[in-house]
C-alpha cells in the first residue's frame, strides 16, 4: 500500500473528517490515478484511506477514516446500499431523485440520479472512475434496477485528467423519460439534458413557487434562465395568469413549450423568449413592464472561490434589474448554484442589489437543495445551492 505523508499541521481537517486533501498539504508520497493510498500525518499517524488523483488540485479524496476498513468491491456495495436506504427516509414526492450525492454519501466524485426505472451516474473523480465497474454493480444491486446510463461529461472531469464518457453502462433503454413531480409532469432527456438530465435539486423550490402563485394569485410571472420550464409549469399549476420564460437555448425552449403542453396548459398563457437575460431585463425596464413574481435561476457563475469576485458582480447585476421590474408586494425567487459563493455572500449580494435598485424587501425564506441532495456536518461544501425568497415592500 502506497503512503501519502502530510505536512505538519495539515492533518487537522482530516481529524474533523473532512474528505479533501489538497496538493499543498502533501509532503511526500503519491500513487496512480484512483489508486487507494494510506494517508498519514507528518508524525506517521493514520488519518484515512484515500483515492489519489495526480492531476487534480484536490490530490486525494478520503474513502474511509477507519484503519481497519478495506477498500474493495464490498466497500462500494455497502456504501451504495446505505445511500439508497437513506433516501427512503426523505420526503421525495417524485419518481426521480438523487441516490448518491458524492462526498455527502461517502463516495467522493460520484453523482447518481434515478429517473423511474433508469439510473444516471456521473463519475467525476479518479477514485470512482477506477472503481466504476464495481460501483455500477453495487448500484444495480442496491436498487434492483437493470439500466444505468453514464453522464461523465462534467467539466470537473478535465480537472482530474479524465476524458468525457457518455452512454449506457448497464442495459439499454429510452433516453427520453417522463418525470412525475408534485402535481405535474416533466419530460427529460438523460443523454443531452443538463447535469444528469434535469435539475432535481430545485424540486422543492418549484413546489414553493407554485404555492406562492396560488396564495398570492400571480398574474404576470417572469422565469429567467427557464431551461425546460420547470418553474414555468409550477407557476401555471399554481394558477399564474401568464408566464414569460427566457433562455438562450432554442432547443431548451422547445422542450419547455412541450412540457407546458404535456400538463394541459393553454399555450397562450406562456411567452417564450430565445434571448439574453440581462439584455431582456434592461429592455423590460425601458418598456415600463413589471411582474408580480420573478425567478432568477442562473447557471453556475463561480465554480470555485477564485471566480467569486467576478461572479458576485454578475449576480448583483441581474438581481438589481429584477428588483426594478418587481411590483410592490411582488416576490423574487433568486438562486446561486455556485460552490464559490457562500450563502452569506449571496445574501450580501442580493442586499446590495436591492440597495442599488432603491428597493427594500422582506426575506420570506432561505432555500436550498432538495433533501436528497444533502449537506453533512463534516462536508459543508455540499451546500452548493442557495436561494432567497424576497417580497418587495
Amino acid at each position: 500500500m502506497k503512503v501519502v505523508r502530510l505536512r505538519a499541521g495539515k492533518e487537522r481537517s482530516l481529524l474533523r473528517r473532512h474528505p479533501w486533501i489538497f496538493e499543498s498539504a502533501i509532503a511526500k508520497g503519491g500513487g496512480d490515478a484512483g489508486e487507494t493510498v494510506r494517508v498519514e500525518s507528518d508524525q506517521g499517524q493514520f488519518l484515512g484511506w484515500a483515492a489519489f488523483s495526480p492531476a487534480s488540485k484536490i490530490r486525494a479524496r478520503v474513502w474511509s477514516f477507519d484503519e481497519a476498513q478495506r477498500i474493495d468491491a464490498s466497500f462500494f456495495t455497502a456504501a451504495c446500499a446505505r445511500a439508497v436506504q437513506a433516501r427512503t427516509r426523505f420526503d421525495i414526492p417524485s419518481n426521480a431523485m438523487r441516490l448518491v450525492h458524492g462526498e455527502s454519501d461517502g463516495l467522493p466524485g460520484l453523482i447518481v440520479d434515478r429517473y423511474g426505472d433508469t439510473l444516471v451516474a456521473q463519475f467525476a473523480s479518479s477514485g470512482v472512475e477506477r472503481w466504476k465497474e464495481a460501483i455500477a454493480d453495487a448500484l444495480l444491486a442496491a436498487t434492483g434496477l437493470h439500466k444505468l446510463y453514464e453522464r461523465s461529461d462534467a467539466s470537473s472531469r478535465a480537472l482530474e485528467g479524465l476524458p468525457e464518457v457518455t452512454g449506457w453502462l448497464r442495459g439499454q433503454g429510452e433516453v427520453e423519460l417522463l418525470l412525475q413531480e408534485h402535481d405535474w409532469q416533466l419530460a427529460v432527456n438523460i443523454a443531452d439534458g443538463h447535469k444528469t438530465g434535469f435539475y432535481l435539486d430545485q424540486r422543492d423550490s418549484r413546489k414553493r413557487f407554485s404555492d406562492y402563485a396560488r396564495r398570492l394569485r400571480f398574474e404576470r410571472v417572469l422565469n429567467c434562465y427557464c431551461y425546460t420550464g420547470g418553474f414555468t409549469v409550477a407557476a401555471l399549476t399554481g394558477g399564474a395568469t401568464h408566464v414569460t420564460s427566457i433562455d438562450s437555448s432554442g432547443p431548451a425552449l422547445e422542450k419547455a413549450a412541450a412540457n407546458v403542453a404535456l400538463n394541459g396548459f393553454d399555450a397562450g398563457r406562456v411567452s417564450f423568449m430565445d434571448a439574453d437575460v440581462n439584455a431582456s431585463l434592461r429592455q423590460f425596464i425601458d418598456q415600463g413592464r413589471s411582474f408580480d413574481a420573478i425567478v432568477l435561476d442562473p447557471p453556475k457563475f463561480a465554480p470555485t472561490v477564485a471566480h467569486a469576485e467576478r461572479a458576485a458582480r454578475a449576480y448583483k447585476d441581474i438581481n438589481r434589474l429584477a428588483f426594478k421590474l418587481l411590483e410592490p408586494g411582488g416576490v423574487l425567487f433568486t438562486y446561486s448554484c455556485s460552490g464559490g459563493i457562500s450563502a452569506d455572500l449571496f445574501h450580501k449580494i442580493v442586499a446590495s442589489a436591492g440597495c442599488d435598485a432603491g428597493v427594500d424587501g422582506y426575506i420570506h425564506e432561505r432555500m436550498g437543495g432538495a433533501p436528497d441532495h444533502p449537506m453533512t456536518v463534516n462536508f459543508p461544501e455540499g451546500e452548493y445551492l442557495k436561494g432567497l425568497v424576497v417580497m418587495r415592500k
